[in-house]
């Protein structure tokens, strides 16, 4: 192994197995290792092609370390030896039980240390590695236009387009030793030959003798003639003269201490049954996320893809945004807009495989030839058989070129603030999660099955977009849990900030349909809801786009089903069914943000309980955008209860503004009452109340808490404001009482020090915050309720709660009710001064339909 890094530092592995120990876990023993071996072989410079060929097992590469050569680790750019680095890896101090599996972390770690080191040899690092827009597809130089595509099975290649009549015989390509090819076209009496916003396409004759044409694989802009019946998409040559370009007028907003996330879809965010432009959601849309407190907005569907009805996820050109909502002018103008009212946005970045289609996407420059020579692998290991998609391989040089790049180019062209990696699972293991059922066991995570080439892309894309972004927000969409997913890449993770809680919405899915409401066990829902890895942050929901496709519903629409179109009017008395269908709504919501992660996740439209399921135009429904819309037209008619939803899902929002609840790390689950279906927890230094049971009613319900002193309501679903009856008094005082001997929890109550009474409707959830001495002789003004959130439609603006919290952070962990938690013991200092969230209508009228 010594001789081959010296020879020539190119290494590709391409069987792509994980390095495994075959542990048991009870006697946290290693057990002896299974050699496996690897095709080894050397690039040139600029990644293309192989030299030699060597094998040698797993086992041996691992242990065969050459010392004493200098790396350069992850963003904190800190120089040390291969061996010191790789035998101090921090995720092992984190979780001690990953020490049998330290072969695998000190392989991928190492494979993620040699790639970057090579990136910044051969490309002068990994920023400059991705701004590979600048050198690939279309762009301006002197005196011309430079195309350049990278096509190694190409025989001959011409560019076509408007501006030759698609004739390519005077616009012939050359190729170098690297499969690139490439062609200037010469300005016209000054002008570029090839005019902004007209035709362009990649004609290539590949081993057969066939000639093919292609959507250039770099292009920014694709469009489809909307009169012809799937007719293919063509590029579009994107650059707009200085008058035509939009600049930004808004800097990015600062990363929330928490992220409270707003899911969106644009071209199904408008009334109508049709498509919604990025113009129309900026200016429609995006006032009222803003008014119901989220601070950031997530766009789904963004990159283009040909087959609407794929919600964005079969992707086909990776740099140019989806045409149906517009242009690129029109998406950087929603971004700015978005930025002016404080709202951070991410992307639903699509890099776990990319669409089929052959005409139109990046699946048409795979014409047989080999995976080295390909975007994609060969066979079975290119091709996900459940998601008829094509598969990445990311070992190979020029594919990460893209990808990197593709990340970098949403980050400097458009301002995203970060994004939200689908289909994470897919990626981390060759099995794709398909027909696996993740236990939790280790074994799972680190063996054979793992794709250590997809783990290291993952480490370097996150690497990349930190260093491009220290503030951006990067989020997994991981089903498997793997450990260290949400762990920093110098530590030996993966690098992502977040994890989406998948399993939380699957819960309640199941309890809804399969559960009487008296069987529900408090035990189970907060052990869900609080089951996530320690250091690792989750971004919690109770539903999102999933939850509500044609096939399923959402929960509100599962609580209530058809009495949604006759019952929801506030002129007559609701049923028993609205009546509990509004109440755990607004439950099920709140107790999945305050208890399931670091961050929150709401799908566009669930906030007032959007009824029905999604269905996007395809042949089944007659090709229909009635399903394809969001009623706000529901939300905004004052005499049904929708409204009553949408005030709670603002009122929760503004809840963590004035109290920064989602960021605290104090989080103690003191009660799970399945007798009485209650849960009490502490999140910050509020007090949680859950009464689940659908008739009980208690009286001078007994709540433990941290610290003593005086109570009042925070937060309460009973409220009139939010459709409740009005039960618990705002205006009581509720007073500490001393539980047990201090520092001794198990003399304490529920092993907390301190314990006051409260009255907990049936169905409600109430929240307590600790009065302070600058509070005494005032009001509530801590109370979040109508007066806060005094119009339900669109804000234009929001003035922030100033923080005035100060904390104490203790160092040790504490276990209730089989939950690990880390203590922060924070001191609240919510004075009676705290500003109201000020929340001014823009006249726009209501919908009375």
């Amino acid at each position: 192994m010594v001789n081959c890094f010296c020879l020539n530092p190119f290494i590709s592995v391409s069987s792509n197995v994980a390095c495994t120990s075959h542990t048991v876990r009870s006697r946290q023993r290693l057990a002896p290792q299974k050699s496996v071996d690897l095709a080894l072989g050397y690039r040139n410079p600029l990644g293309y092609g192989f030299g030699f060929g060597l094998r040698r097992s797993l086992h041996e590469m691992v242990n065969s370390r050459f010392k004493g050569v200098a790396v350069m680790t992850d963003d904190k750019s800190t120089i040390s030896s291969t061996e010191e680095y790789l035998e101090n890896i921090g995720i092992f101090s984190t979780d001690p039980s990953l020490n049998p599996y330290k072969d695998h972390f000190k392989y991928r770690l190492k494979r993620y240390v040699d790639q970057k080191k090579l990136i910044e040899e051969y490309e002068g690092g990994l920023e400059e590695f991705a701004k590979g827009y600048l050198k690939f597809g279309f762009n301006r130089e002197e005196g011309g236009i430079v195309y350049r595509e990278w096509a190694p099975a190409a025989q001959e290649a011409q560019i076509i387009g408007d501006f030759n009549g698609w004739d390519g015989s005077n616009h012939q390509m050359e190729k170098n030793q690297f499969g690139v090819w490439s062609i200037k076209i010469p300005d016209v009496d000054g002008n570029p030959a090839i005019t902004h916003s007209t035709r362009v396409k990649f004609r290539f004759r590949h081993g057969d003798g066939v000639w093919v044409d292609r959507i250039p694989a770099w292009i920014k802009y694709a469009t489809v003639d909307p009169n012809r019946f799937a007719a293919p998409y063509d590029g579009v040559y994107w650059d707009p003269p200085l008058s035509e370009r939009y600049e930004f007028k808004y800097p990015r907003p600062p990363k929330p201490k928490a992220p409270r996330i707003y899911e969106a879809h644009v071209g199904m965010s408008s009334s109508e049954p049709r498509i919604n432009s990025y113009r129309e959601f900026a200016d429609e849309i995006l006032p009222r996320i803003r008014a119901n407190n989220y601070n950031t907005v997530q766009l789904m569907a963004v990159m283009e893809h040909s087959y609407y009805a794929s919600f964005g996820y079969h992707v086909t050109n990776f740099y140019a945004v989806s045409s149906r909502s517009g242009t690129p002018e029109d998406l950087k103008y929603l971004i700015d807009k978005a930025h002016s009212l404080g709202l951070q946005v991410l992307m639903d970045v699509i890099h776990s495989h990319a669409s089929n289609n052959i005409t139109d996407g990046l699946n048409g420059f795979d014409v047989g030839q080999t995976s080295q020579d390909s975007y994609f692998h060969t066979g079975d290991r290119g091709y996900h058989k459940l998601w008829d998609s094509r598969l990445f391989n990311y070992a190979n040089w020029e594919v990460l070129r893209f990808l990197l790049s593709n990340l970098r180019w949403w980050l400097e062209e458009f301002k995203f603030d970060g994004f939200r990696f689908d289909g994470v699972t897919s990626m981390l293991y060759h099995h794709h999660g398909i027909n696996i059922a993740f236990t939790g066991n280790y074994n799972e995570y680190f063996s054979e099955a793992t794709d250590v080439d997809a783990v290291v892309y993952l480490m370097l894309a996150n690497s990349l977009i930190h260093s491009i972004l220290p503030d951006a927000t990067v989020i997994a969409e991981d089903v498997s849990g793997m450990p260290g997913i949400g762990q920093e890449v110098s530590d030996g993770g993966i690098g992502f900030d977040y994890r989406l809680a998948m399993a939380i919405p699957d819960k309640w899915i199941d309890y809804l349909k399969n559960k009487n409401e008296y069987t529900w066990s408090m035990k189970e829902i907060s052990w869900s809801l609080t089951n996530r890895r320690y250091t690792e942050k989750c971004v919690s929901y109770a539903e999102s786009h999933d939850q509500a496709i044609v096939g399923d519903k959402t929960v509100a629409f599962l609580l209530m089903d058809e009495e949604m179109y006759s019952g929801m009017s506030c002129l007559v008395d609701p049923s028993p069914i609205v009546e509990r269908g509004i109440a755990l709504q607004k439950m099920i919501h709140f107790i999945t943000m305050a208890l399931g992660g670091e961050g929150y996740l709401n799908f566009m439209g669930n906030e007032f309980g959007h009824p029905e399921w999604i269905d996007f135009p395809r042949e089944g429904n007659g090709w229909s955008y009635e399903k394809c819309r969001r009623q706000w037209n529901l939300v905004d008619t004052d005499h049904l209860r929708y409204k009553f939803m949408n005030a709670f899902d603002r009122a929760m929002n503004l809840l963590d503004d004035k109290f920064s609840f989602l960021a605290s790390t104090k989080q103690i689950v003191s009660s799970a009452d399945d007798e009485n279906k209650v849960i009490v927890f502490e999140r910050g230094d509020l007090i949680f109340v859950f009464n689940f049971h659908p008739e009980n009613t208690y009286e001078g319900y007994k709540v433990g808490c941290d610290l003593p002193g005086k109570y009042r309501v925070a937060l309460d679903s009973d409220a009139w404001e939010f459709g409740g009856h009005g039960r618990v008094g705002h205006d009581v005082d509720h007073f500490t009482s001393p539980e047990g001997i201090p520092g001794v929890p198990e003399t304490n109550f529920n092993n907390r020090p301190n314990s006051f009474k409260v009255l907990s409707p049936a169905r409600t959830c109430v929240v307590y915050y600790r009065v302070e001495e600058s509070e005494e002789e005032g009001n509530n003004n801590s109370l979040v309720g109508l007066e806060d959130i005094e119009d339900t439609s669109a804000a234009a603006d929001v003035t922030k709660v100033p923080d005035k919290s100060a904390s104490l952070e203790s160092e040790d962990d504490i276990i209730l009710d089989g939950v690990k938690v880390k203590q922060t013991l924070t001191s609240a200092d919510v004075s009676a001064e705290v500003e109201k969230v000020s929340v001014r209508s823009e006249g726009r009228n209501l919908n009375e339909g």
